[in-house]
Parts: C-alpha cells; structure tokens; sequence
C-alpha cells in the first residue's frame, strides 16, 4: 500500500514525481504505429474513423484541434465541459495521463498512462486521424 502511494521504503521518503518532458519534445520523435497499436485500449469505447458512431465515447477522427465536446449528440459529462477550449496537444497530453484529475467528473473510465512517450505516441496517431493533421507543435 505505501509503494502505491509513492512510498519508497529504502529512502524512507515519498518519491518525487519526474515532470514529463513537454509534449512538443517527444512528438518530434513519436511513433504513429506505436500510437496506432497503445489506441487498442480505446477501441472498446472510441471509434477512429471517419464520420464514425459514437460508443461510450465519441468518435475521436480528426480530435486534435478539435472543440472540447465536439461531436454533435455526444452526452460528455459536465466535468469535461468545465475544461473548455480545444483539444490542443497540451491538453491531450494531461487528460491521456490521468483523465479524471485532468476532468473531475470525467465519465471517461481509463485510468490514463504514466508512460510519457504512449502518450506521445497515441497523440500523433490521433493527429494522423485527419484530412488536414494540424501542424505540430
């Protein structure tokens, strides 16, 4: 249980979270395959494609620059409404990595990824879901 919170027990200390590098850094290097491969996740709840349905969540083609709440019928929760704005790669950076402190009362159930460079990874698979991908950051 201490492990989980954070508790290194040989420095008897909590540890310090490293700050992730900004978004913008791993994009240069993101992998659009490994990003296509880590959506697997999200397939059960999103759909990627063109003019698609929506499930659980909304159809995520063309997300990135997208308004939040952008898909017409969508019930999203008034946790992500709050957020405002677009889906900027910033934006998506912090909510793919933990979803409900990014959007209290986020009905989205995935618990996020620690993983800095999945992150990256889904976020230009997500940008390569796009007549016109926006440009990078």
């Amino acid at each position: 249980l201490l492990k989980e919170a954070g508790w290194d027990v040989k420095a008897g200390k909590l540890r310090q979270e490293e700050a992730d590098p900004p978004i913008a850094t791993l994009l240069a290097s993101a992998n659009v395959d490994a990003g296509k491969k880590a959506f697997s996740k999200c397939v059960a709840c999103h759909t990627p494609d063109k003019g698609g349905a929506a499930k659980v969540g909304p159809n995520l083609y063309d997300i990135v620059g997208a308004a939040k709440g952008h898909m017409a019928g969508f019930a999203y929760s008034d946790g992500l409404k709050k957020t405002g704005g677009e889906w900027s790669y910033d934006s998506l950076y912090a909510f793919l990595k933990n979803p409900k402190a990014y959007a209290p009362g986020t009905k989205m159930a995935y618990a996020g990824s620690k993983s800095a460079k999945e992150r990256a990874d889904l976020i230009a698979y997500l940008r390569s879901l796009s007549d016109s991908p926006k440009p990078l950051p």
